[in-house]
């Protein structure tokens, strides 16, 4: 009965939202764009905000020899992860023959992946695309929900009394006889005792609801963006620690929950820690840094380059074991920093404040005297549209670029960041998803089509050879205001960054 009730209760959750959302840094939708065998697609992945939930996946095919397209959720990585259910036929749009919507429901938490087979006149392909699935928010009932559910609460309630009344007072009277006072008697006990146990199932189910609610709660809490602490060491080396262990909770476990060790992160593009100190509040310098790990239980460090004093807002990349990815968030109030100069991967950019009224320029200039060019449509960016940021890169006298290189072996990445900051976003050439996690994806999709005897052939891998001077970027920016847009690349061996304002509405 327990059991029942809480799956009930879930379902309640889910079917009758509010409007309060815990906000989450960047967007937890998915965005993707690769390669099916020879099927060029573009993924884009609605998360529902709580779990259970239902999540829509749309899928467009570049070339139109696509028929069909067959979605299946699986785990990244260990138990599940090699035993994919019947997949889900996408539905073909008729307006659109090169779109496809499909929809899954997401039952647990934590690193999954959706893959995706495209069967055209080329065959069958497929390809995977992982996925952090969280709740993003506990959902209330609606207020008009609640007025409604007691009155048939109560209804329900009152009504079975008087009918287990007739039942004890009349159900042993034979036909055409009136009942005798004995069994009015037996009548009344058992209507004081139907009431009685009513009330105490009312009792019990409220409890259960508390119970669940409770266990969602801080399942939402657990799974927001983690902070981190930073202390400044020797006058440079800044070393980042977690606030509060990080913890995984396990869906449909109740209330058993999983730590996650920072100490057992996995690279992502290269790097452990993608450190970004963003300048408050205009966002107008930011760091992008890579940290190492050092001693003490999952710490990071990271010897400071030359930088100003002032205030810092703290956001830092990382990948668990799992597949999981992770935002830490913080704050930290620097003085002037005497550190060595920037090598590697690591870069810098300084600009003017973020503020109103922007300048939605398309074209920045680079340090070498280069530039970049945006190619964008007119007016503002459309909040949770699936859109492919398409840049250009020039010489001083305006002919493509000759001397792009892979930069942590992606054409570009771009960061987006709301004024607020309450959006981050780290994304690159082929979408939102962390490579260290596409890695997984990969791993066990050509796992699986070795052991498949079909003519399947795995996503293509990317290409990191010579690199033409345009470039698109997949995502979809997650609510309206201003943002700054910063576009890496690299150029004979020196990272160089271009910052672009623009206001979605």
């Amino acid at each position: 009965m327990k059991n029942t009730l809480k799956i009930l209760f879930l379902l309640v959750a889910v079917l009758f939202p509010s409007a309060f959302a815990y906000a989450h840094v960047g967007s937890a939708d998915v965005y993707y764009e690769g390669n099916a065998g020879p099927y060029p697609l573009f993924v884009t992945i609605r998360m529902p905000q709580v779990i259970p939930g239902v999540a829509t996946i749309q899928v467009r095919s570049a070339s139109p020899d696509v028929h069909t397209i067959k979605v299946v959720l699986l785990r990244l990585a260990g138990p599940g992860s090699k035993l994919p259910s019947t997949p889900d036929v996408a539905q073909r749009s008729k307006q659109d023959p090169q779109f496809f919507l499909s929809q899954l429901w997401f039952m647990e938490y934590g690193a999954l992946q959706a893959r995706i087979e495209a069967n055209g006149s080329r065959g069958k392909a497929a390809l995977s695309v992982p996925i952090a699935s969280f709740p993003r928010q506990a959902k209330p009932m609606a207020p008009w929900m609640r007025v409604l559910g007691f009155f048939v609460l109560v209804g329900l309630t009152l009504g079975v009394v008087p009918v287990t009344g007739a039942i004890a007072r009349e159900g042993t009277v034979p036909a055409g006889q009136a009942p005798q006072s004995s069994h009015r008697r037996n009548a009344r006990i058992v209507m004081a005792l139907t009431l009685i146990a009513s009330a105490w199932a009312v009792y019990g189910g409220r409890s259960v609801w508390n119970e669940e609610d409770a266990v969602y709660a801080r399942n939402v809490d657990l799974l927001k963006p983690p902070r981190v602490e930073a202390t400044l060491q020797g006058g440079n080396r800044l070393a980042l620690r977690l606030a509060s262990p990080l913890m995984l909770p396990l869906a449909g476990k109740g209330r058993e929950a999983v730590a996650v060790k920072l100490e057992e992160a996995i690279p992502d593009h290269g790097h452990l820690v993608h450190l970004f100190l963003v300048g408050m509040p205009g966002i107008d310098r930011v760091w992008h840094l890579h940290a190492d790990r050092i001693e003490g239980g999952g710490a990071f460090a990271k010897t400071l380059p030359a930088m100003p004093a002032g205030d810092y807002r703290i956001f830092a990349d990382i990948v668990d074991k799992n597949g999981f990815p992770w935002t830490l968030v913080g704050n930290v109030k620097l003085p002037p920093v005497a550190g060595p100069p920037l090598s590697g991967d690591d870069s810098r950019w300084e600009g003017t404040r973020l503020a109103a009224p922007i300048s939605e320029a398309r074209v920045a200039q680079l340090p070498d005297g280069g530039r970049v060019v945006w190619e964008r449509a007119d007016g503002p960016l459309k909040p949770n549209v699936p859109t492919s940021f398409r840049f250009r890169v020039e010489e001083r006298d305006g002919s493509p670029a000759r001397d792009l290189e892979p930069y942590m072996g992606m054409a570009a990445h771009m960061v987006v960041i709301r004024s607020d900051l309450n959006v981050f976003a780290h994304v690159h050439s082929n979408g939102s998803v962390p490579m260290a996690s596409l890695d997984l994806a990969q791993a066990g999709l050509f796992a699986q089509s070795s052991a498949d005897s079909s003519d399947m052939s795995p996503a293509m891998a990317h290409d990191h050879g010579s690199l033409p001077a345009e470039f698109s970027v997949p995502y979809g920016v997650p609510g309206a205001g201003d943002y700054r847009i910063f576009v890496q690349i690299k150029r004979s061996g020196q990272v160089q960054t271009a910052a672009f304002d623009a206001r979605a509405q």
